[in-house]
């Protein structure tokens, strides 16, 4: 699932096209869209703003109305060149919007609905997100705040991974802030001091920043998809085994994690 650096990096590819633009062509190719009208309800109106938080992009037009996506395992965002070839096939696209000669365009989904702003502020699946690993000053006391009211059995690093608690963070970034921290992702939350929460996410910080700034996400990864190799820290072999409830998959080296 992209996380919310791709999410991030999404929006600022988005924005220099949409962003203060009525768009000149708007589309929902996808047969579900066939009676929602979206061109007609969105006609003549300009993007105000593009923006993300966690893993959800907004695209928000005058008349406080908003198209909301959320990508899962499925979807992307693509952002081109007026009749630049797209990377997947035509029929996959669900919406397509030119403007200032660029195209963007959202392929499968899964998540893609236009709704109003107050909609949008009551839904809670957005309303109930956590802070925004992301946002420019990020609301550490919410987070603690939120990981003290979870599970305190449950692993650190599936707590992380809530986006109740912190919104953003996902599989690989939750392996990769636990490794810098040198703590292990399968310490009971209870166990983590909130200095050492917060070392996770203070060390995952500045690399999904600069992920979001130039799309480069695999960028010196250390223990994601490493398992079997030497960490670079200390030596021992990186291992990986299924979290939890949703048994995500965790790569942590047992040398140097503690």
């Amino acid at each position: 699932m992209p996380e919310g650096d791709t999410i991030h990096y999404a929006a600022n590819r988005i924005r220099p096209v949409l962003e203060g633009a009525v768009p000149d062509e708007l589309t929902t190719p996808h047969p579900r869209f066939a009676r929602d009208r979206w061109p007609q309800k969105l006609d003549g109106r300009a993007v105000t703003s593009v923006d993300a938080h966690g893993k959800h992009l907004f695209l928000r037009f005058e008349g406080d109305l908003v198209i909301h996506s959320h990508l899962r395992m499925t979807g992307s965002w693509g952002t081109y060149r007026s009749g630049q070839r797209w990377r997947r096939a035509p029929r996959r696209a669900w919406l397509v919007a030119r403007a200032r000669g660029g195209e963007v365009v959202q392929f499968d989904g899964p998540v893609l609905e236009l709704m109003t702003a107050a909609r949008a502020r009551a839904d809670q699946r957005i309303a109930g997100l956590g802070p925004d690993v992301l946002a420019p000053e990020l609301d550490e006391a919410t987070f603690l705040k939120r990981l003290r009211a979870d599970d305190p059995t449950r692993p650190i690093g599936d707590a992380l991974l809530d986006q109740r608690t912190l919104a953003g963070i996902g599989n690989l970034w939750k392996a990769e802030g636990c490794w810098e921290a040198r703590i292990d992702p399968w310490r009971p939350t209870a166990t983590v001091s909130d200095d050492e929460a917060l070392a996770i996410v203070r060390a995952t910080r500045p690399r999904m920043q600069r992920s979001a700034h130039d799309g480069n996400q695999t960028r010196d990864l250390q223990v994601y998809r490493r398992a079997g190799r030497p960490c670079p820290r200390c030596g021992e072999t990186i291992l990986e085994r299924g979290m939890w409830e949703d048994n995500r998959t965790t790569f942590w080296c047992p040398g140097c994690q503690r």
